[in-house]
């Protein structure tokens, strides 16, 4: 539980929503509700296990913020609770309500048990990532997604990380649940792109092809799209992004519409799978690009729109 004053209203409040959702409690030492209620909603915040943060603010020491709040909802009694999210007021509730309609105004709000604990292991393995750990960053990620199955963020970050250590075949196992949501879902269909990509470099059966025999095909004549793409699937199989997309800029400077569009499709699939995870910030700010993502969409966006 945290008190709100206006010297952390913005840090606790607003900047610590974004990362969990906070229910503000305004209350008086004067109001005999607001002490039925503030019981009450620590035993829920204990209960609820971190998927909330508990704000309390005193509307007599705090008016600036309590009658801004009330302003915003109308309300003019008190105890009055304001759920923030992601820096924002969402929703609240006048008065001390039982504990069985609170949970029911919580539920809508906070994360479900699964889903906070899936959040939680995704963002454990992103710190395993950055301290080298990749087997203990999988093992997080995996349990991530069958903890939560709809968590597509965890289920995304688990297959791009087992396809950028060699395991194939445990990522097509782990996205074949998912398989169907490629048309729906931007990053799946970039996920299929580049599995489909190493199984076009490294076939089933026949000889795989290689790059020298694009180059020659590309050497005598510019305008052999299907070598310039082939040639870019084979980089994009071996992770050498920056020159996957290289070779699909020549394409599409040549040639925009090309296969129903295939090269820009299959560029913008690219930088779905190298961007890295954004970084969480206060509501009204930008989180910061990665310079090499941000490079090459503007170089698609000056090939596309000249």
């Amino acid at each position: 539980m945290i008190d709100i004053t206006l010297e952390n209203f913005q840090a606790e409040l607003i900047e610590g929503s974004v990362a969990t959702p906070v229910l503000l409690d305004i209350w008086a030492e004067w109001c005999g509700p607001c002490k039925q209620l503030g019981p009450v909603l620590e035993k829920l915040e204990v209960e609820y296990a971190g998927r909330f943060t508990l704000a309390k603010l005193d509307a007599d020491k705090v008016p600036q913020i309590s009658s801004q709040l009330s302003e915003m909802f109308g309300v003019r009694s008190i105890p009055f609770c304001v759920m923030f999210k992601d820096g924002q007021p969402v929703d609240g509730f006048v008065g001390a309500i039982p504990a069985e309609k609170i949970r029911e105004f919580l539920d809508k709000h906070v994360p479900g048990a699964d889903e906070a604990e899936a959040a939680s292991e995704e963002a454990a393995a992103q710190e395993a990532l950055a301290e080298g750990d990749t087997e203990g960053a999988l093992e997080k990620l995996q349990h991530a997604v069958a903890t939560d199955p709809a968590n597509d963020d965890a289920r995304f970050d688990y297959i791009k990380l087992l396809l950028q250590e060699g395991r194939v075949d445990d990522a097509k196992v782990a996205f074949a649940p998912v398989i169907a949501k490629t048309g729906l879902v931007r990053r799946f269909d970039a996920l299929q792109r580049w599995m489909d990509a190493i199984d076009f470099a490294v076939p089933v059966a026949g000889a795989a092809p290689a790059i020298a025999e694009f180059d020659a095909k590309i050497a005598a004549n510019k305008r052999d799209f299907d070598a310039r793409f082939g040639r870019a699937r084979l980089l994009m199989a071996g992770q050498r992004w920056t020159d996957a997309m290289d070779e699909l800029l020549d394409i599409l400077m040549r040639d925009k519409s090309w296969s129903e569009e295939l090269a820009r499709k299959t560029y913008v699939a690219i930088l779905d799978v190298i961007e890295p995870p954004k970084v969480k910030v206060a509501d009204g700010q930008i989180p910061p690009d990665d310079p090499v993502v941000a490079t090459y969409r503007r170089r698609l966006s000056s090939v596309v729109l000249s």
